[in-house]
């Protein structure tokens, strides 16, 4: 059985590095600012929360 690698855009941002919401505000309330995308994975590690894009899997410290 073949996987099926989903086609979509991205703006380019580097998915390796953790982004601070302060820096780095989004640019569409809710949605990932690489690829445009609403769904996360979220998780807290020591006070902070980190919310991963599940599609593109950009991540920003809010």
């Amino acid at each position: 059985m073949e996987t099926k690698k989903e086609e979509y855009e991205t703006k380019g941002y580097d998915t390796s590095i953790v982004y601070e919401f302060n820096e780095y505000p989004d640019a569409r309330s809710g949605r990932c600012d690489n690829c445009d995308y609403t769904l996360f994975k979220s998780s807290v590690k020591g006070g902070k929360f980190l919310r991963e894009c599940r599609r593109c899997g950009m991540k920003k410290n809010i």
